[in-house]
């Protein structure tokens, strides 16, 4: 997952989130401390990460929007005709300040927040709402946008300066430009409304989830659980004040990783239904209210700007353009993702009838009884791989490895920069031609300060226009071990590190003139693609030898393991497809109301949804549910949830491309950097896949890779 941000003026995901502000400038003496109001010196201008605290924010952003506020009424006001230097570069050179300050904000406000963060958070939202408004639905700025667009032909731009006019232009249109000057201040109503519904669903999120660990009594209790999460989960109560106890964390998806292992079903339940519950129990973290609030906003708002409801609105600007299109797509594949889970259930049904269980398959035994179905048919279980998963040999002789051989480009890890975190690690990457490339940030383990889920962030970003080079981020939300011992990993956290640092490599690999489009400015539905790529490589049998090795021994992963891993790659699908597609059309079902449609009972509404998509499977629940589904509500995803799956259907015809020219091999990655990852937003992006791949993308490989062929 990409976590965006805005990175200039109209980075087009974030545009109805940056603020009306015109305060005086702080003082110089405040200006002269705070180390936002000048460039980094630190490489690449990464954020001084020591020097930066809660106090800088505020006036940093104060300034920042009152800079941005006054370069942009100089350029709306110029005398001279508008002239794509003086009006589309000049936009795209503003805010400078603003930039330093907004990434590092945003993404220390997911992974390293507090009481200070957030409420600055809670107040900055709608004012950067009402300063992006203040440009946007600029009139006389419009204008001259707009008189640019009307001759774009006609003044010899090359292709990316006319694409970034085009954009522009677009951004205005859909953020309200075209408006009367009484709905345009319903607008400006609606989107600070929404700025602070958003972050506060937020927050509730991460709230909830500390909040609703769970607290078991003894360490029988934990039965299954590794010696070494069992002594997190004691060190987890300590921390509470529950000494002699044991808490389970809870992670954002609905499904929590000990449900695989815990032998005790009243424990399993338990842990599932705190999962479950979060956001919907009452209490100062529900966020139901806030939930339909939203709901009913963003259905108003797209009316005011012309769309039968906000997935229309949201749609048309990503690769699928139409609510038909993703409602097709979803609908193709829920029945037959439907049937194989519930073949699969019968499947795990027969061993707890086996077994004398005297129950029916639940959600709660789902996993449990699926690594005993594994364990059973593939004869091995994911526990056996942990020991083969050591997070340093991952990172270095898989992820890192990877890439060198693709890309040719190396990391060397510095231990001079500065973090947030001491857990943070940063590397060096040199390009194939020994220069610089890029800064990379590592942030890989849990924290109750950080929000779940994986992610990439740009700190900076590239830009030949402002002569930037990109500085990017990996979080991801490892359990971290007591001290001394290893970091072990499942499988799905290393393929989770491979997905996100696919992303990384589209951020650094950028290579366009405006920021713009600098790398991951592209829409949702296919920035998960170059990311779901790059997951190809984790099982890649050269890739997985040399970092699939035992943490203690040195041996490397029996061959007769790693053909059992390779060989369950299609199980368990149904299970995995039908809830990503649960959550895709909840999330579509939201976002396809009209304001009067819009339910007051929010549980109510996502069943009835489920059961209309033919995917209400209760032992199948939906990955997040409405009340704590961030990517829907809170992030960059709403209405766009169906993304992986789109992307997917890409990202699978690209993996048969590499593997029919010949796999890990330079020529392969130097076709696939040059066509598609280095070119960022700078064209329409599935002539960025045509271009790599020389045709359009067939579903074939996708349903074949599913195990829906044929269904």
């Amino acid at each position: 997952m990409v976590r965006p941000q805005m990175l200039v003026l109209a980075a087009s995901m974030l545009l109805a989130h940056v603020a009306h502000a015109a305060p005086a400038a702080p003082a110089a003496m405040i200006e002269a401390a705070n180390p936002f109001f000048k460039a980094s010196p630190l490489p690449f201008h990464m954020p001084q990460f020591d020097q930066i605290t809660n106090e800088h924010y505020a006036p940093a952003f104060a300034e920042g929007m009152r800079r941005q506020l006054a370069e942009v009424e100089a350029i709306a006001n110029n005398p001279k005709p508008a002239t794509f230097d003086n009006t589309i570069v000049a936009l795209e050179r503003s805010g400078q300040l603003l930039n330093q300050v907004r990434p590092v904000f945003e993404n220390m406000s997911g992974a390293n927040t507090n009481e200070a963060l957030e409420g600055i958070e809670r107040d900055l939202s709608p004012k950067l709402a009402a300063h992006s408004d203040s440009i946007l639905l600029n009139a006389k700025l419009y204008q001259r946008v707009n008189s640019l667009y009307a001759k774009r032909d006609k003044l010899g731009l090359n292709a990316e300066a006319k694409r970034v006019l085009e954009r522009y232009h677009t951004d205005f249109v859909r953020a309200g430009a075209k408006l009367s000057a009484a709905d345009k201040e319903k607008l400006k109503v609606y989107n600070g409304e929404l700025a602070a519904l958003a972050t506060a669903f937020s927050q509730n999120v991460l709230k909830e989830t500390n909040a609703l660990g769970l607290v078991v009594d003894t360490r029988a209790e934990l039965d299954g659980m590794t010696a070494s999460d069992i002594d997190t989960a004691a060190a987890a109560a300590k921390a509470r004040g529950l000494d002699g106890k044991f808490v389970i964390a809870l992670t954002n998806t609905t499904g929590q990783a000990p449900l695989a292992v815990l032998s005790n079903r009243a424990v399993r339940q338990r842990l599932l239904e705190a999962s479950m519950a979060r956001g919907s129990r009452g209490g100062e973290f529900d966020n139901r209210a806030i939930v339909t609030k939203l709901a009913k906003l963003r259905a108003e708002r797209a009316a005011l700007l012309g769309y039968p409801n906000y997935a229309a609105y949201a749609l048309e600007d990503q690769t699928a353009k139409t609510t038909l299109a993703v409602n097709t797509l979803l609908a193709d594949l829920a029945k037959p993702a439907a049937a194989n889970a519930r073949r699969e259930a019968a499947d795990l049904q027969a061993i707890v009838d086996a077994e004398k269980g005297g129950f029916q398959v639940g959600a709660a035994d789902w996993a449990f009884y699926t690594d005993k179905l594994r364990a059973a048919r593939f004869n091995f279980d994911e526990n056996q791989l942990k020991p083969y998963f050591e997070l340093n040999s991952v990172l270095n002789n898989g992820v890192f490895f990877a890439a060198t051989k693709l890309y040719g480009i190396t990391f060397k890890e510095r231990k001079d920069l500065p973090v947030y975190d001491p857990d943070v690690r940063v590397y060096d990457v040199i390009d194939v031609n020994g220069k610089p490339l890029a800064l990379f940030i590592a942030d890989f383990y849990a924290r109750s300060n950080k929000r779940g889920g994986a992610w990439m962030n740009e700190y900076v970003s590239q830009s030949k226009l402002l002569g930037n080079l990109p500085v990017v981020g990996n979080h991801l939300n490892i359990p971290k071990p007591p001290a001394g011992e290893a970091t072990l990993m499942t499988f799905d956290e290393v393929n989770t590190l491979f997905h996100e640092f696919g992303h990384a490599l589209h951020g650094m690999f950028s290579d366009v003139t405006y920021p713009r489009f600098a790398g991951t400015s592209v829409p949702s539905d296919f920035v998960e693609y170059p990311s779901q790529v790059n997951e190809m490589w984790a099982l890649w049998p050269e890739v997985l030898q040399n970092y699939g090795k035992h943490y203690q021994t040195g041996a490397p992963m029996p061959k007769e393991l790693l053909d059992k891993v390779t060989g369950a790659k299609k199980f368990n699908q149904g299970f995995m497809t039908t809830e990503y597609l649960a959550a895709s059309l909840v999330d579509q079902r939201w976002h396809q109301l009209t304001p009067a449609q819009v339910p007051s009972d929010v549980l109510a509404f996502e069943a009835a949804a489920l059961k209309e998509a033919g995917v209400d499977f209760a032992p199948v629940p939906p990955r997040y549910r409405t009340t704590y589904f961030s990517h829907s509500f809170s992030g960059g995803y709403s209405a766009a949830y169906y993304a992986y799956l789109w992307s997917e259907k890409l990202d699978a015809e690209s993996v048969n491309w590499f593997k029919e020219n010949g796999g890990l091999q330079r020529k392969n990655g130097d076709w696939f950097r040059q066509k598609l990852l280095a070119r960022g937003g700078t064209n329409d992006a599935l002539q960025l896949f045509r271009n790599f791949r020389g045709r359009d993308a067939k579903v074939d490989a996708l349903l074949e890779r599913r195990g829906l062929a044929g269904k």
